[in-house]
């Protein structure tokens, strides 16, 4: 900061806020607080600061430190016209079923789920991550000694008889309660709900089974007595199984914790895109004074300076300089925009290598940034993944199974040898513990991580279940062009000499005059020079002149390049190379004229090249059925190019942001199923807003974060990948339902006890905890199968 003083208005408000009158004040007179207008007593130790010879007392170090960090701010009284955000409270809403809305986190009483903030990010640790996750591991642990215990004796180990079978219960009971106590419940919280609701699902059947297996296992712990010879083992003990409650809730609490780390990532995009505006704008007071500023503080009117290569902090006008902005966060287009005295400039963009004075014009909530972070956030709320087939299975499936112990209880009940009620407990635990879907808490994420693993190899990204089940029903697929289709960055592409040139000659001269140059495509230019071994030399009275070209002199000889306003200025005749010129720009490539003395020398092209396997990826892609759009910020003209090339017959050209949202609703309305690829800033909305958001590798973070699969190598024939793995995936998890079921259904009438009339012999719970076990086993069998897939 400078030396100079702020204003004579400033002092004057300043002297009433604890400087000089605060400075001729005797230990116990109080001051103002200048940031939070509260009353501070002197000589109380309070923080204070002198600032240009003014001493200022504060009531915390947290005010001391916020007038440091912007003193004009506060002592102009800029922080009393900066409007207050509206008090609202934190919203938190079902990502399976949006119409549930409260305040707070909680979770849906529909599904079960965990209730996301509306907000699509927060700064807030996932504390339910954080605490399933803890839960998980308590589980893990009192599992493995639970299975050394259980099935030491089956493969040799003698931990059983050592301890004795009764010390042996007891410790499996010590093992078991806090898992299905304190581990579990989370569980039974979300089981009661759905029934409260009548929403039956996965959490209604885990509940009952774990709750049926250990209270049952407790009952048979301390109460053997009650319990028939036909339940007891050969040594004369009932069995217990407090490892088959601890098991089920250790499988489930993985799955969950896998789905969580996956539904997490959603908030990153949000994160990202407030990452591109930066944390400080560089301000300048009305006396000189420069010093970076909170963004916060920023308000409409403030003059701001923004240096070369700095992120432009608000939207606004500039006032003085000149350079060109990266705005490939509006545009997606690659090549920069010269910036002079009142043009616009948009906050988040990148100034390149001039230094400008800007106005601010909007701010906060008010920047075209900041309505990009809400129209994402805003379709990853109203996207609800489809509702998964567990979900509606269960539906069924649990009233069903608790109807089936019911019937099974009260049979025993009647007709039943005696003890009667002992058989009705017994075969309604059996019925319940057999049909504990923890399978279908692996079905999903087991069959994705799988998927994931395998597409990365492939490289492709994927980022939740959602996405691969919606890739494998896409019909349309929107695909941005600048740097998913193109490279994204402009080349040198024709060098086109009259007669009395060579290209060498002409690119000479072009490169000579373009390397002080600071127009966006000078650096092409530059570069397709040095390709060639062309060397440049040093020009005088070098001119940029804004939206037309640059001038300057070289060996004595006038030199100007530029477009056809340009020439036009210069008095040179263009007729020799009009339909050339026109002939390139149809092929979307950039053309600039060079001339010499007035005299027309040649043109030099620049072009966004189209990507080697561009052509045959999209005649692929079409030829698996789906309808392609091509939507890009660029001008009509080089979009048509593009699209002739590349065999694509529906294009929208000239669209910002919010028009490529539009597109993706307007697709939505027509009942179509919609991927969209692209790879910058501005397509971060429809990346968010389609049914599959597809994001090249290679582009920009905020791209990867909002879309559900990534293209490492910014390949498109990675769509293709992507939608067989998809289709391969879903295939995978209907399978893995299946197992998750077809054991637990077709042992559920034999723990009922149908074969007892015909054999004598009742499932035991035991055999009901085996065959639930075997289901998962299945599962996680028949998803490693996904490793092999060919792609």
């Amino acid at each position: 900061m400078n030396g100079e003083e702020i204003s004579a208005e400033t002092e004057t408000h300043t002297a009433c806020c604890g400087g000089h009158a605060a400075e001729a004040a005797s230990p116990g007179a109080s001051v103002i607080d200048p940031v939070c207008g509260m009353t501070v007593m002197l000589g109380k130790g309070k923080p204070s600061l002198t600032y240009k010879g003014e001493d200022y007392h504060f009531c915390s170090q947290k005010c001391h430190d916020r007038l440091e960090a912007d003193p004009y701010f506060f002592l102009s009284g800029n922080n009393k016209r900066k409007p207050q955000p509206a008090a609202a409270n934190a919203l938190f809403t079902c990502p399976m079923d949006p119409e549930v809305v409260q305040e707070g986190p909680g979770t849906c009483p529909v599904c079960g789920m965990a209730l996301e903030p509306m907000s699509g990010a927060s700064d807030e640790p996932n504390h339910e991550l954080i605490d399933f996750t803890r839960r998980f591991w308590v589980s893990a642990l009192a599992t493995i000694p639970l299975l050394f215990l259980t099935m030491g004796p089956m493969i040799g180990l003698p931990v059983r008889q050592l301890l004795g079978e009764t010390t042996s219960v007891f410790v499996e009971f010590l093992l078991a309660t806090p898992v299905v106590l304190w581990a579990a419940a989370p569980f039974f919280q979300r089981g009661w709900t759905s029934l409260k609701t009548r929403n039956y699902n996965m959490w209604t059947l885990i509940m009952l089974g774990v709750g049926a297996g250990y209270l049952y296992s407790t009952v048979a712990a301390f109460f053997p007595a009650v319990f028939p010879e036909l339940f007891r083992s050969e040594a004369g003990h009932v069995p217990v199984y407090f490892e088959a409650a601890v098991v089920i809730v250790a499988l489930v609490f993985l799955g969950q914790v896998l789905e969580l780390r996956a539904r997490e990532q959603t908030g990153d995009a949000i994160r990202a895109l407030m990452n591109l505006a930066p944390k400080t704008a560089r301000r300048i007071t009305p006396d000189g004074d420069e010093y970076d500023a909170p963004l916060e503080n920023i308000l409409a009117g403030d003059r701001l300076r923004v240096r070369p290569g700095e992120s432009i902090p608000v939207d606004g006008l500039v006032l003085d300089g000149r350079s060109s902005a990266d705005e490939s966060l509006i545009t997606g287009e690659a090549v920069p925009v010269e910036k002079t005295q009142w043009d616009g400039l948009t906050g988040g963009t990148i100034n390149k290598k001039g230094t400008l004075v800007m106005e601010a014009v909007k701010v906060g909530d008010d920047t075209v940034l900041s309505q990009i972070v809400e129209m994402v956030a805003a379709a990853q709320r109203s996207r609800a993944p489809i509702q998964s087939l567990a979900d509606r299975v269960a539906s069924y499936f649990v009233p069903a199974v608790v109807g089936v112990a019911v019937l099974a209880f009260l049979a025993w009940l009647a007709v039943g040898p005696e003890p009667s009620y002992v058989f009705a407990v017994v075969s309604a635990v059996s019925v319940l513990v057999i049909a504990c879907p923890c399978a279908l808490g692996l079905a999903t994420p087991m069959s994705i991580m799988t998927a994931t693993g395998r597409g990365a190899q492939a490289g492709v990204l994927i980022k939740d279940a959602a996405a691969l089940e919606r890739m494998s029903r896409v019909d349309t697929l929107i695909v941005d062009k600048t740097g998913t289709l193109t490279e994204g960055r402009p080349v040198l592409s024709d060098v086109v000499p009259l007669q009395g040139f060579s290209e060498a000659d002409l690119l000479a001269l072009a490169a000579s005059l373009e390397t002080g140059s600071e127009h966006p495509l000078a650096d092409a230019i530059v570069a397709g020079a040095t390709e060639r071994g062309v060397k440049a030399a040093a020009v005088e009275d070098f001119e940029a002149i804004t939206g037309k070209g640059v001038t300057g002199i070289l060996d004595g000889k006038a030199i100007g390049l530029g477009n056809g306003r340009l020439m036009i200025d210069l008095g040179v005749d263009l007729s020799a190379l009009a339909s050339k010129a026109e002939g390139l720009a149809e092929d979307g490539k950039t053309v600039m004229f060079l001339a010499q003395d007035g005299k027309l020398a040649g043109l030099v092209a620049v072009v966004d090249r189209i990507k080697d396997n561009a052509a045959e990826t999209i005649r692929q892609i079409q030829g698996a059925g789906l309808r392609i759009i091509m939507a890009t910020g660029d001008t009509e003209r080089t979009a048509k190019a593009v699209a002739r090339e590349l065999g694509i017959g529906e294009l929208r050209a000239g669209v910002l942001p919010e028009d490529k949202k539009a597109l993706v609703d307007e697709l939505h309305a027509a009942g179509r199923f919609v991927a969209m690829a692209g790879d910058g800033v501005n397509d971060a909305p429809a990346l968010a807003a389609a049914d599959v958001g597809i994001a090249m590798g290679t582009g920009a973070d905020v791209a990867v974060e909002c879309a559900g699969i990534t293209l490492l190598k910014g390949d498109l024939s990675g769509i293709l990948r992507a939608r067989r793995l998809a289709v391969a995936t879903l295939g995978n998890i209907r399978q893995n339902l299946f197992f998750a079921f077809i054991y637990n259904s077709a042992g559920v009438p034999i723990a009922a006890g149908v074969l007892y009339p015909l054999t004598g012999m009742l499932l035991s719970p035991m055999l009901a905890a085996a065959a639930m076990s075997l289901s998962s086993v299945s599962v996680i069998g028949n998803a490693l199968r996904l490793r092999r897939l060919k792609l």
